[in-house]
């Protein structure tokens, strides 16, 4: 049960962390360059893209999740996995600069949420919430950790903090 309300803790903050709303930048990391390296139309269309996974996210969560809609969760899940625009809108030289512009890691963090979203779509077409709750809680994760690593211009929330050393 606690697991569930940070769940929804989490969904409900998701709102104020909005790709694309806040425009900061630190000089300290310096992946944000690489996202901004992007041209405007990709840099578009990944917002568009995480807009979309936000809005997909919540609606797993709430009000899917908590009315046992396993189905619509099945359905989320699966368009995530196969991505809402980015892989539908892409023209081949897009996808080069994505693939020629951000770093290897990020491509990989990009595979392994939508690995993730595809074994949430094969177990909420099994019908196993606990599962659909595991898998959605590494979404949620994958999530964080991209962030924390790529778009802490956006989210500074997510820098992580240097440990004060305490004298007495």
């Amino acid at each position: 049960m606690k697991f569930f309300i940070r769940i929804i803790l989490l969904v409900s903050i998701l709102p104020a962390l909005s790709y694309g709303e806040e425009k900061l930048k630190h000089k300290e990391h310096k992946s944000a360059s690489e996202v901004e390296a992007l041209s405007d139309d990709l840099r578009n269309l990944l917002s568009q893209e995480m807009q979309a996974l936000q809005n997909g996210m919540m609606a797993i969560i709430i009000p899917a999740y908590v009315s046992g809609n396993w189905k619509e969760i099945e359905i989320i899940a699966g368009k995530i996995k196969n991505s809402y625009i980015l892989k539908q809108s892409l023209t081949e030289s897009q996808a080069k600069e994505l693939h020629s512009v951000l770093p290897h890691e990020f491509i990989e963090k990009d595979q392994r949420f939508h690995y993730l979203a595809g074994m949430l779509e094969h177990v909420a077409e099994k019908k196993k919430p606990e599962l659909i709750n595991f898998y959605f809680s590494k979404m949620s994760e994958s999530c964080v950790s991209c962030h924390q690593t790529f778009a802490t211009h956006k989210f500074p929330a997510l820098i992580p903090k240097t440990e004060e050393k305490h004298t007495h």
